[in-house]
């Protein structure tokens, strides 16, 4: 089993943001378990937070940029990574502006600095996504494609092709991600000149100069450019180094360009929100289709966890029979949905329910064609749930439960006589003035059949005599 991680104490880092040119303050600390990588921005009122989720992707353009409820993260990628690639599940980010330090370009400063506190190992579990098939995103404009295929651990293969005899096709391949902070971490981002020229032109690259970002120079540099260049990073002298590139400063690697998209698959993929086993192949990435692949697989892993049947041992002895169910719930038969309660927890329950022939419903519903109503396993479940509110008063034989509302019910599969059907109702939140809301699945052969969010409130039975 392995633990989730945290930094062992805070650390801050100052610098300037690549597209605001704005001094920043960036400030890691610990986070409790189960808190993933969330982004505080301190210089605004209520410090609000924005969580490293593929939904907040609002844009791309220049870089991974997250929005919630009008509150900007700009360029998360290259810190996600460093998070990723140091085995980091939970910390917090707080930032003084919208963008972080761009550094030299790459994650070392970030991997740098999460070394230099340490890492904690935390009391809870990490939980891990198996891939089990091929799961692709193509973007159709510009052919990127990324593919992701079951592997025994986390994997990155990046390959780039840009049609320009200058970078020409690189590849880049993470075989264990131990390796990030050695192989990858110190990869610098790059641009061609064309793009460069562009940026400067709309004035949207205030905060680079030639030791954080990697200029490959694609085309004929004009007089003019070459003196917008040196104005625009302070340069006396710029010249075009045999290789390709702008000068004052050397490639790490022959393939630092793919190295650095690598970088960018992992940070971009953070935002999935779950460690993943499994290999991607990244061809020709970017911004967007890292974004648009995080999504998929986000609700991939979202639709493969509902359906994920739970297992439990049918065999062994029950928390709750019948009879304490029926001490319990003031349902009685052919209305009595519930055998067993399996197991109990502050927040959760499982029943179970045998279908058999003899059920009355099965007389009309229908004549030679058996079929359980959908509203019984509402209903059963509904039952399941209120053995788990009941549990919290101390006199539940004194107490009724009523349905208040019941949302997104999908019914997916029959259930029929001779079925065995499972129900676990989950809190989704602390039952508060007698009112519970929960998530309730319910399986059968091996499969989920019926879900749905259900609201319910418990009241005093104000007709049993006292």
């Amino acid at each position: 089993m392995v633990k989730q991680k945290t930094i062992q104490q805070e650390i801050t880092l100052t610098g300037v943001g690549l597209h605001t040119g704005k001094e920043v303050t960036m400030t890691f600390k610990p986070a409790p378990i189960n808190n993933g990588y969330t982004f505080v921005r301190v210089d605004l009122e209520g410090a609000p937070i924005i969580e490293a989720d593929a939904s907040y992707v609002v844009n791309t353009q220049r870089g991974t940029n997250l929005e919630k409820l009008g509150v900007k993260i700009q360029t998360s990628e290259h810190v996600l990574a460093a998070m990723v690639g140091c085995d980091i599940d939970n910390v917090i980010i707080e930032l003084n502006e919208s963008e972080p330090p761009i550094m030299d370009g790459s994650s070392k400063y970030f991997v740098e600095a999460i070394e230099q506190v340490g890492v904690l190992e935390q009391d809870a579990e990490r939980i891990y996504y198996t891939v089990k098939e091929v799961i692709s995103y193509t973007d159709e404009q510009t052919g990127s494609e990324i593919i992701i295929m079951p592997a025994d651990e986390y994997q990155v293969t990046a390959m780039v092709d840009f049609g320009t005899k200058v970078l020409g096709t690189q590849n880049a391949t993470l075989k264990h991600l131990s390796d990030f902070k050695t192989e990858i971490a110190n990869a610098r981002t790059f641009s061609f000149l064309h793009e460069l020229e562009t940026l400067l032109d709309h004035g949207l690259i205030k905060g680079g100069d030639l030791n954080n970002a990697i200029v490959y120079v694609d085309k004929e540099i004009s007089e003019k450019t070459m003196e917008n260049l040196k104005k625009a990073f302070g340069k006396d002298h710029i010249a075009v180094k045999p290789n390709g590139i702008l000068d004052n400063l050397n490639l790490h690697f022959p393939n630092e360009a793919a190295r650095h998209k690598l970088l960018d698959v992992v940070g971009d993929l953070a935002l999935v929100g779950t460690w993943i086993k499994g290999k991607v192949i990244a061809n020709k990435p970017g911004h967007f289709v890292n974004t648009q692949f995080a999504k998929k697989l986000q609700k991939a892993i979202k639709t493969e966890q509902r359906n994920q049947v739970p297992v439990y041992d049918l065999h062994k002895e029950p928390l709750m029979d019948i009879t304490k169910i029926m001490a319990m719930l003031p349902h009685r038969p052919p209305f009595l949905l519930v055998d067993r309660i399996l197991e109990m927890t502050p927040s959760s329950v499982v029943g179970l329910k045998n279908v058999t022939m003899n059920e009355d419903y099965f007389v009309g519903h229908f004549p030679g064609a058996p079929v359980m109503p959908g509203v019984l396993i509402i209903e059963a479940m509904a039952q399941t749930g209120g053995i788990l509110i009941l549990s919290s008063v101390p006199d539940p034989e004194n107490y009724l439960t009523y349905f208040i509302k019941i949302d997104n019910v999908r019914f997916k599969h029959k259930v029929l006589p001779g079925d065995t059907l499972i129900f676990k109702c989950d809190l989704l939140s602390p039952i508060r003035r007698g009112i519970c809301h929960m998530q309730a699945n319910a399986y059968a052969n091996n499969r989920l059949v019926c879900e749905a969010e259900l609201m319910a409130q418990i009241v005093k039975n104000s007709d049993k005599p006292a």
